[in-house]
Protein backbone atom coordinates (compact mmCIF):
# COMPACT_ATOMS: atom_id res chain seq x y z
CA UNK A 1 0.00 0.00 0.00
CA UNK A 2 3.06 1.95 0.80
CA UNK A 3 3.88 1.93 -3.17
CA UNK A 4 0.58 3.27 -3.82
CA UNK A 5 0.36 6.81 -5.22
CA UNK A 6 -1.99 9.58 -3.86
CA UNK A 7 -5.03 10.29 -6.39
CA UNK A 8 -4.56 13.70 -8.07
CA UNK A 9 -7.80 16.21 -7.35
CA UNK A 10 -10.20 17.19 -10.17
CA UNK A 11 -9.36 20.91 -11.24
CA UNK A 12 -11.84 21.24 -13.29
CA UNK A 13 -15.17 20.36 -10.37
CA UNK A 14 -13.18 23.61 -8.07
CA UNK A 15 -15.16 26.49 -7.56
CA UNK A 16 -14.06 29.89 -9.68
CA UNK A 17 -11.82 31.79 -7.12
CA UNK A 18 -13.75 35.54 -5.13
CA UNK A 19 -13.54 38.56 -6.28
CA UNK A 20 -11.37 41.17 -4.62
CA UNK A 21 -14.51 43.46 -3.44
CA UNK A 22 -16.78 40.71 -2.69
CA UNK A 23 -16.49 41.25 0.97
CA UNK A 24 -16.90 44.78 0.35
CA UNK A 25 -20.65 44.41 -0.96
CA UNK A 26 -22.60 44.83 2.53
CA UNK A 27 -21.23 48.40 2.56
CA UNK A 28 -21.74 49.16 -1.05
CA UNK A 29 -25.03 48.56 -0.66
CA UNK A 30 -25.00 50.47 2.51
CA UNK A 31 -24.09 53.36 0.81
CA UNK A 32 -25.75 53.08 -2.28
CA UNK A 33 -28.86 52.42 -0.68
CA UNK A 34 -28.46 55.21 2.60
CA UNK A 35 -32.06 55.66 3.19
CA UNK A 36 -34.50 52.67 4.07
CA UNK A 37 -37.14 52.04 1.58
CA UNK A 38 -39.65 52.33 4.88
CA UNK A 39 -38.22 56.06 5.34
CA UNK A 40 -38.47 56.80 1.97
CA UNK A 41 -42.09 55.74 1.30
CA UNK A 42 -43.50 57.73 4.61
CA UNK A 43 -41.43 60.58 3.60
CA UNK A 44 -42.90 60.62 0.20
CA UNK A 45 -46.46 60.24 1.76
CA UNK A 46 -45.88 63.63 3.80
CA UNK A 47 -44.74 65.22 0.40
CA UNK A 48 -47.85 64.36 -1.10
CA UNK A 49 -50.51 65.15 1.55
CA UNK A 50 -48.20 68.65 2.52
CA UNK A 51 -46.99 67.83 6.09
CA UNK A 52 -43.29 67.27 5.05
CA UNK A 53 -41.03 69.07 7.02
CA UNK A 54 -40.75 69.44 10.98
CA UNK A 55 -43.04 67.35 12.95
CA UNK A 56 -46.29 67.91 13.79
CA UNK A 57 -45.48 67.89 17.60
CA UNK A 58 -42.62 70.56 17.22
CA UNK A 59 -45.05 72.72 14.95
CA UNK A 60 -47.91 72.98 17.90
CA UNK A 61 -45.04 73.88 20.30
CA UNK A 62 -43.61 76.40 17.57
CA UNK A 63 -47.34 77.65 17.15
CA UNK A 64 -47.80 78.00 20.89
CA UNK A 65 -45.22 79.58 21.82
CA UNK A 66 -45.78 82.43 18.59
CA UNK A 67 -49.40 82.39 20.03
CA UNK A 68 -47.94 83.74 23.48
CA UNK A 69 -45.37 85.72 22.22
CA UNK A 70 -48.28 87.80 20.75
CA UNK A 71 -50.12 87.71 23.97
CA UNK A 72 -47.66 89.24 25.86
CA UNK A 73 -46.93 91.72 23.50
CA UNK A 74 -50.62 92.25 23.40
CA UNK A 75 -50.37 92.78 27.36
CA UNK A 76 -47.15 94.94 27.19
CA UNK A 77 -48.85 97.35 24.90
CA UNK A 78 -51.95 97.51 26.71
CA UNK A 79 -50.27 97.98 30.05
CA UNK A 80 -48.52 100.65 28.43
CA UNK A 81 -51.36 102.38 27.00
CA UNK A 82 -53.39 102.06 30.50
CA UNK A 83 -49.89 103.89 32.27
CA UNK A 84 -50.20 106.56 29.98
CA UNK A 85 -53.74 107.34 30.42
CA UNK A 86 -53.92 106.82 33.71
CA UNK A 87 -52.63 110.18 35.13
CA UNK A 88 -55.51 111.14 32.68
CA UNK A 89 -58.55 109.70 34.23
CA UNK A 90 -57.34 110.76 37.58
CA UNK A 91 -57.07 113.88 36.70
CA UNK A 92 -60.64 113.84 35.39
CA UNK A 93 -61.58 112.11 38.38
CA UNK A 94 -60.05 114.81 40.58
CA UNK A 95 -61.56 117.88 39.12
CA UNK A 96 -65.19 116.18 39.21
CA UNK A 97 -64.63 115.41 42.84
CA UNK A 98 -63.68 119.15 43.38
CA UNK A 99 -67.05 120.65 41.29
CA UNK A 100 -69.22 118.17 43.11
CA UNK A 101 -67.53 119.58 46.39
CA UNK A 102 -67.78 123.05 45.53
CA UNK A 103 -71.32 122.76 44.68
CA UNK A 104 -71.94 120.94 47.80
CA UNK A 105 -70.29 123.94 49.41
CA UNK A 106 -72.39 126.14 48.16
CA UNK A 107 -75.61 124.52 48.57
CA UNK A 108 -74.67 123.94 52.38
CA UNK A 109 -74.13 128.12 52.70
CA UNK A 110 -77.28 128.55 50.62
CA UNK A 111 -79.08 126.51 53.21
CA UNK A 112 -77.64 128.75 56.01
CA UNK A 113 -78.72 131.55 54.55
CA UNK A 114 -82.13 130.21 54.16
CA UNK A 115 -82.32 129.27 57.76
CA UNK A 116 -80.77 132.44 59.28
CA UNK A 117 -83.10 134.65 56.80
CA UNK A 118 -85.81 132.40 58.09
CA UNK A 119 -85.38 133.15 61.65
CA UNK A 120 -84.73 136.74 61.03
CA UNK A 121 -88.24 137.10 59.72
CA UNK A 122 -90.09 134.73 62.45
CA UNK A 123 -88.60 137.31 64.90
CA UNK A 124 -89.94 140.43 63.23
CA UNK A 125 -93.17 138.55 62.94
CA UNK A 126 -92.97 137.40 66.51
CA UNK A 127 -92.50 141.45 67.84
CA UNK A 128 -94.93 142.87 65.67
CA UNK A 129 -97.53 140.26 67.08
CA UNK A 130 -96.62 141.45 70.05
CA UNK A 131 -96.08 145.20 69.36
CA UNK A 132 -99.99 145.07 68.02
CA UNK A 133 -101.68 143.06 70.56
CA UNK A 134 -101.10 146.06 73.40
CA UNK A 135 -101.85 144.28 76.95
CA UNK A 136 -102.77 141.16 75.52
CA UNK A 137 -99.55 140.87 72.96
CA UNK A 138 -98.25 137.40 75.00
CA UNK A 139 -101.65 136.12 74.42
CA UNK A 140 -101.85 136.89 70.54
CA UNK A 141 -97.96 135.21 70.17
CA UNK A 142 -99.74 132.12 71.82
CA UNK A 143 -102.25 131.73 69.55
CA UNK A 144 -100.69 132.33 66.86
CA UNK A 145 -98.12 130.28 67.61
CA UNK A 146 -94.91 133.34 67.46
CA UNK A 147 -93.94 132.44 70.81
CA UNK A 148 -92.41 128.90 72.40
CA UNK A 149 -95.42 127.57 75.28
CA UNK A 150 -94.32 125.10 78.25
CA UNK A 151 -96.91 123.30 80.29
CA UNK A 152 -98.91 120.38 80.95
CA UNK A 153 -100.59 118.33 78.55
CA UNK A 154 -100.92 115.12 76.54
CA UNK A 155 -98.57 112.93 74.36
CA UNK A 156 -100.30 110.98 71.24
CA UNK A 157 -98.11 108.38 69.47
CA UNK A 158 -99.33 107.28 66.58
CA UNK A 159 -97.81 105.11 64.42
CA UNK A 160 -98.29 103.19 61.13
CA UNK A 161 -99.41 99.04 61.68
CA UNK A 162 -96.88 96.77 61.43
CA UNK A 163 -99.15 94.00 58.96
CA UNK A 164 -102.03 95.93 57.25
CA UNK A 165 -105.15 93.94 58.33
CA UNK A 166 -108.58 95.18 56.47
CA UNK A 167 -111.29 94.14 58.73
CA UNK A 168 -114.22 95.65 56.09
CA UNK A 169 -116.54 97.89 56.54
CA UNK A 170 -114.62 100.63 57.73
CA UNK A 171 -114.22 104.23 57.47
CA UNK A 172 -110.90 104.23 55.11
CA UNK A 173 -112.17 101.60 52.53
CA UNK A 174 -115.33 104.26 51.88
CA UNK A 175 -112.57 106.65 50.97
CA UNK A 176 -111.05 104.58 48.79
CA UNK A 177 -107.25 103.69 50.63
CA UNK A 178 -106.11 100.71 49.45
CA UNK A 179 -103.34 100.58 52.36
CA UNK A 180 -105.38 100.21 55.35
CA UNK A 181 -102.51 99.54 57.79
CA UNK A 182 -100.74 103.28 56.82
CA UNK A 183 -101.68 106.43 58.86
CA UNK A 184 -102.90 109.47 56.07
CA UNK A 185 -103.00 112.98 55.87
CA UNK A 186 -106.96 112.54 56.70
CA UNK A 187 -106.66 110.99 59.54
CA UNK A 188 -103.90 113.25 60.90
CA UNK A 189 -106.29 115.79 60.38
CA UNK A 190 -108.99 114.32 62.44
CA UNK A 191 -107.27 113.97 65.61
CA UNK A 192 -105.20 117.47 65.28
CA UNK A 193 -108.86 118.68 65.07
CA UNK A 194 -109.91 116.91 67.53
CA UNK A 195 -107.59 117.47 70.26
CA UNK A 196 -108.01 121.34 69.21
CA UNK A 197 -111.89 120.72 70.13
CA UNK A 198 -111.15 118.95 73.64
CA UNK A 199 -109.68 122.48 74.42
CA UNK A 200 -105.98 122.25 73.43
CA UNK A 201 -104.00 125.54 73.94
CA UNK A 202 -100.99 124.67 71.33
CA UNK A 203 -100.16 121.72 69.56
CA UNK A 204 -97.23 120.31 67.70
CA UNK A 205 -96.45 117.10 65.69
CA UNK A 206 -92.80 115.63 65.57
CA UNK A 207 -91.62 119.00 66.45
CA UNK A 208 -93.61 121.19 64.33
CA UNK A 209 -95.91 123.79 66.07
CA UNK A 210 -99.56 124.00 64.05
CA UNK A 211 -100.91 127.64 64.42
CA UNK A 212 -104.20 128.53 62.82
CA UNK A 213 -102.87 128.25 59.24
CA UNK A 214 -100.89 125.68 59.03
CA UNK A 215 -101.96 122.82 56.24
CA UNK A 216 -101.93 118.66 56.72
CA UNK A 217 -101.75 117.50 52.95
CA UNK A 218 -100.58 114.27 51.46
CA UNK A 219 -97.30 114.19 48.83
CA UNK A 220 -97.46 110.62 47.97
CA UNK A 221 -97.68 108.64 50.87
CA UNK A 222 -95.50 110.95 52.85
CA UNK A 223 -98.12 113.42 55.62
CA UNK A 224 -96.90 116.86 55.50
CA UNK A 225 -97.28 119.86 57.74
CA UNK A 226 -96.51 123.42 56.33
CA UNK A 227 -94.65 121.30 53.36
CA UNK A 228 -92.65 119.75 55.49
CA UNK A 229 -92.74 115.86 55.34
CA UNK A 230 -93.42 113.77 58.60
CA UNK A 231 -91.53 109.95 59.86
CA UNK A 232 -93.43 107.62 61.42
CA UNK A 233 -93.93 107.68 64.57
CA UNK A 234 -95.89 110.62 64.66
CA UNK A 235 -95.38 112.38 68.62
CA UNK A 236 -98.79 114.70 68.79
CA UNK A 237 -97.96 116.86 71.87
CA UNK A 238 -100.76 119.24 72.84
CA UNK A 239 -100.72 121.95 75.69
CA UNK A 240 -103.36 121.89 78.46
CA UNK A 241 -105.52 120.37 81.23
CA UNK A 242 -103.67 116.85 81.48
CA UNK A 243 -106.81 114.64 83.18
CA UNK A 244 -109.82 116.64 81.08
CA UNK A 245 -107.96 117.22 77.77
CA UNK A 246 -107.18 113.07 77.35
CA UNK A 247 -110.40 112.67 78.89
CA UNK A 248 -112.43 114.62 76.52
CA UNK A 249 -110.35 113.59 72.95
CA UNK A 250 -111.00 109.63 73.88
CA UNK A 251 -114.75 110.46 74.08
CA UNK A 252 -114.63 112.95 71.28
CA UNK A 253 -115.77 111.90 67.64
CA UNK A 254 -112.29 112.24 66.40
CA UNK A 255 -110.74 110.06 69.73
CA UNK A 256 -113.22 107.09 68.52
CA UNK A 257 -112.23 107.31 64.94
CA UNK A 258 -108.84 107.12 65.76
CA UNK A 259 -109.81 103.72 68.31
CA UNK A 260 -111.54 102.40 64.91
CA UNK A 261 -108.31 102.82 62.85
CA UNK A 262 -106.32 100.77 65.59
CA UNK A 263 -108.88 98.04 66.38
CA UNK A 264 -109.70 97.65 62.58
CA UNK A 265 -106.47 98.44 61.10
CA UNK A 266 -103.96 97.76 63.21
CA UNK A 267 -102.72 101.32 63.52
CA UNK A 268 -100.84 101.92 66.84
CA UNK A 269 -101.62 105.07 68.98
CA UNK A 270 -100.73 105.59 72.94
CA UNK A 271 -101.86 108.53 74.68
CA UNK A 272 -100.27 109.55 77.58
CA UNK A 273 -100.36 112.62 80.48
CA UNK A 274 -97.64 114.66 80.86
CA UNK A 275 -96.59 117.23 83.41
CA UNK A 276 -94.21 119.28 81.52
CA UNK A 277 -94.09 119.76 77.61
CA UNK A 278 -92.59 122.01 75.37
CA UNK A 279 -93.04 123.28 72.09
CA UNK A 280 -91.39 125.24 70.23
CA UNK A 281 -92.66 128.53 68.01
CA UNK A 282 -93.67 128.39 64.41
CA UNK A 283 -91.14 128.43 61.98
CA UNK A 284 -92.78 130.39 59.81
CA UNK A 285 -95.79 133.06 60.17
CA UNK A 286 -98.12 134.63 58.41
CA UNK A 287 -98.69 137.93 59.97
CA UNK A 288 -102.42 139.83 59.59
CA UNK A 289 -103.32 142.76 61.13
CA UNK A 290 -107.02 143.76 61.42
CA UNK A 291 -108.37 147.49 62.30
CA UNK A 292 -111.58 148.11 64.23
CA UNK A 293 -113.72 150.91 62.78
CA UNK A 294 -114.64 153.82 64.45
CA UNK A 295 -117.62 154.11 66.51
CA UNK A 296 -120.16 156.15 64.56
CA UNK A 297 -120.96 159.22 66.71
CA UNK A 298 -124.45 158.53 68.30
CA UNK A 299 -124.23 155.28 69.00
CA UNK A 300 -124.55 153.61 72.22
Amino acid sequence: MCGMSQPTPNRSSASPPARPDASMSLLTHVMDHSLDEGYAEASARREADGTAGLPRSLKAKLGLAAGLVLAAMVVTLGAAEARFSAPVLAKERQELIDRVERADGRATGLERDIERLRANVADRQRAALEQHGGDQGQLVGLLSGATEVRGQGVKLVVDDAKGASAAGGGPRESAGFSDTGRLRDRDMQKIVNGLWQSGAEAVSINGQRLTALSAIRAAGDAILVDNRPLVPPYEVLAIGDKKRLGTAFQDSVDGQYLHVLQENYGIGSTLTAADDLRLPAASSLTVRTATAEEQQKGAS
